[in-house]
């Protein structure tokens, strides 16, 4: 018990020191908003990675996504984390990471299944601010998504880099858990990669930060399990 809260304030201290560094290169450096917000996402999913190795109850991770998520709000019409705050689009993503992140580790704690967390979260981690980074910097040979006659705010080399990293991180992440590279390991890994892609292209305002975890874990459910898939049903009715 007292080394787990511990590694709770250690968490604390580690995700704390990485906004100041995160705000100091924006202050300093002046990048735009979208590539410190992206940095600091990628680094602080990736950093959650090993939750389900360190945490033996979701309620743990339920009290870190409620102090991550009120400093984010204290912080929002100040001066403090422009760094993550100062972006020109209307969103409520950095609000749904850590609503993400808690429903994901339940559903996994729930499952009695660590891969149904730390798949979704590579995924979060790594794709999403790859895609946005490729999306919205190379302009040339990429446009505008359309579908159905309406234009989406996603760009097709974006969603590309999306679907190829997944797929990829899918791969070597089945291939370690199940210990063996087959055509079931290929054709889920495929599987994973379409539906996450699919879900990020059509979430808008931050939307996929919740969407993307989500669709992952719902797939790697119905195939393990179909049965297993009322598990996702009821926690997410108890948690929205």
């Amino acid at each position: 018990m007292g080394n787990i809260v511990v590694l709770s304030f250690v968490y604390l201290i580690g995700i704390g020191l990485l906004l100041i560094f995160n705000e100091l290169v924006y202050r300093r450096l002046s990048p735009t908003g979208e590539i410190t917000r992206k940095f600091a996402h990628f680094s602080s999913v990736l950093a959650t990675v090993p939750f389900p190795y360190i945490f033996p109850s979701h309620w743990y991770i339920l009290v870190l996504a409620l102090l991550f998520a009120t400093v984010l709000y204290i912080t929002r019409n100040g001066k403090q984390l422009k760094s993550i705050h100062g972006v020109t689009r209307k969103s409520v993503g950095s609000y749904l990471l850590p609503l993400s992140i808690y429903i994901t580790f339940l559903i996994s704690d729930f499952s009695g299944n660590k891969f149904l967390y730390i798949l979704p979260m590579l995924i979060l981690a790594i794709s999403d601010p790859m895609a946005a980074i490729l999306g919205i910097n190379l302009k040339a040979y990429n446009g505008k998504i359309k579908w159905m006659g309406r234009k989406l705010n996603k760009t097709w080399l974006g969603s590309g880099a999306f679907l190829v990293s997944s797929f990829v991180i899918s791969l070597i992440a089945l291939y370690f858990h199940r210990g063996v590279f087959d055509l079931k390991a290929f054709w889920l890994a495929m599987l994973v990669s379409i539906v996450t892609t699919l879900s990020e292209l059509i979430s808008w305002r931050g939307f996929d930060n919740l969407s993307i975890p989500l669709s992952a874990v719902a797939v790697l459910v119905q195939i393990r399990n179909p049965r297993s898939l009322n598990v996702v049903r009821v926690v997410l009715r108890v948690c929205l």
